[in-house]
């Protein structure tokens, strides 16, 4: 069975989770436990099968115990980014349809503001503390059962866009069966199938875990019976560290992780011990090639890439055996086919770049928004992402762009993603975004934002030498006409760019 409840029975002992900067730990046993308190707690608030919760939280083991909680009842669950306006947060806590909202003291001040916007049919809970209009968590949960609710039956998370392209939806995936040992297939198929996970495997989790890779990939984890150490925040050498005091055997990250941690000195990367490592698996966007040649001449070649989205409709992956004989791939399909498009739905051949779908067999709704649904789906039920690239003649997928980002000059389309991985190589950047701005004559124009390693440096001189640079490496069609500085950019916790956040700016002053 594919579930921590089987290994309560085999390995009580053995820890489920442990958080990485205090060393707090949950045993397979207590999860088994405390998860199974949470459930009859929701149960008491009148949270049935198929009804909804959200909760806002830092990374802490409470959290974990909250999401096998509803798992195991058959309650879908709606994690929400810490990092949100209140009313960002409200919206996805009405929108999803929440009969409960929970939250922490670590976010009172937020969650006061959201509660003062709800409904009053929506039971509010806080951890640690108490606070006008929520009860407390701890309280209803304390003296609960510890033995599980009757007629156990897998819940599943209904996870919100990053709002990337726009305003945020809920995604619901299809659910095929309720078994508790019903776990993300994509997931599964990619940490244990491919990255070799089981029950003798650490896993380092470095992202929030409101988010859908990581929150799978932990939960998978768990599934499987490994060990998994969380860390509150991504710190490059940090995580190293936890790498190297757990002998981390797994690990996932986002590209701008890998980007952090080459940035990082040399004899600091050397520091740390990194050879207990057996697969490095990364998503959310493709890695600039440079950057991931680097990262496995360090790490050797255990660097898992997969393409994949919140909506589970399909996955691609790629080893590093794979990627090397095709460097920039994000991989070949596991679950049935992926297939290129033009903008009438004509399908295109090898090396021509359209709409990327899947043929997977695995459907979603966009939560209230069934025009969204329709849209990014076939009459074949084939399912898209939104996101643009084109396959090679052995059928490995290459991304050049999100379709939202496609930047059309003089009718030309230049996709973006190539002049980004070219610029965040050059050592005077951090990060960078490249995006379509208006042009009299030609409709749009290439502009880049980029985010220097030391702000002094940031003027007319560095503009001079970072577009020179794209020109010797680059076509001048995909060379941007001019640079802006910004000292951060706008990234979500988990490594996506939230470009329209800078686009807008230029479009709103046209």
């Amino acid at each position: 069975m594919i579930h921590p409840s089987f290994h309560a029975q085999q390995t009580p002992d053995k820890i489920a989770y442990q958080i990485a900067e205090t060393g707090e730990a949950l045993t397979f046993a207590q999860l088994e436990a405390r998860s199974n308190q949470v459930a009859h707690g929701l149960r008491k608030i009148r949270i049935g099968v198929g009804d909804h919760i959200a909760f806002l939280l830092e990374n802490r083991l409470e959290m974990m115990v909250l999401i096998w909680a509803a798992q195991r009842s058959g309650i879908i669950f709606t994690p929400i980014s810490r990092y949100l306006k209140h009313e960002e947060a409200a919206f996805i806590v009405q929108d999803c349809g929440a009969k409960a909202f929970i939250t922490s003291q670590s976010y009172g001040d937020l969650g006061q503001e959201m509660h003062d916007s709800f409904s009053a049919d929506i039971t509010c809970l806080m951890m640690d503390a108490v606070q006008d209009g929520f009860s407390s968590w701890d309280e209803l949960v304390i003296d609960m059962p510890t033995e599980p609710v009757a007629h156990q039956c897998a819940g599943t998370a209904m996870l919100y866009s990053s709002g990337t392209t726009g305003r945020p939806k809920g995604i619901l995936r299809e659910q095929k069966n309720t078994n508790l040992d019903s776990l993300s297939p994509v997931l599964l198929a990619v940490c244990r199938d491919l990255g070799g996970m089981s029950d003798q495997s650490v896993y380092l989790s470095p992202a929030p875990l409101y988010h859908s890779a990581p929150l799978a990939a932990a939960t998978v984890a768990a599934g499987l019976g490994a060990t998994t150490i969380i860390m509150t925040k991504f710190d490059e050498e940090q995580m190293l560290r936890e790498i190297e005091k757990h002998k981390i055997t797994h690990v996932q990250v986002v590209p701008t992780m890998f980007v952090r941690l080459m940035k990082l000195p040399e004899t600091t990367r050397n520091l740390y011990d990194v050879s207990s490592l057996e697969a490095a698996l990364h998503v959310a966007a493709p890695c600039p090639v440079q950057i991931k040649h680097q990262m496995i001449d360090w790490w050797g070649p255990i660097l898992l890439e997969y393409y994949a989205g919140s909506e589970g409709n399909g996955v691609t992956a790629a080893k590093s055996d794979e990627w090397l004989r095709n460097p920039g791939t994000v991989g070949r399909s596991l679950y049935g086919s992926v297939h290129i498009l033009d903008d009438d739905g004509t399908e295109l051949p090898a090396g021509e770049i359209g709409n990327v779908y899947f043929n997977s067999g695995f459907g979603f709704v966009y939560h209230n928004d069934t025009a969204k649904t329709d849209a990014a789906f076939t009459k074949d039920g084939w399912s898209t992402l939104g996101d643009i690239g084109w396959l090679n003649e052995d059928g490995y997928l290459f991304l050049t762009d999100r379709r939202a980002y496609t930047i059309i000059s003089g009718g030309v389309n230049i996709y973006p993603q190539e002049t980004e991985d070219l610029l965040i190589t050059h050592p005077t950047i951090t990060d960078v975004a490249v995006f379509g701005v208006p042009n009299e004559e030609l409709g749009e124009e290439v502009k880049a934002v980029v985010q220097p390693a030391d702000f002094v440096k940031a003027g007319p001189e560095l503009e001079a030498e970072l577009i020179a640079f794209c020109r010797e490496n680059l076509s001048a069609l995909k060379c941007p006409k001019s640079i802006d500085f910004q000292k951060e950019l706008p990234r979500t916790p988990t490594g996506k760019l939230m470009k329209r956040h800078l686009k807008d700016v230029y479009w709103q002053e046209s």
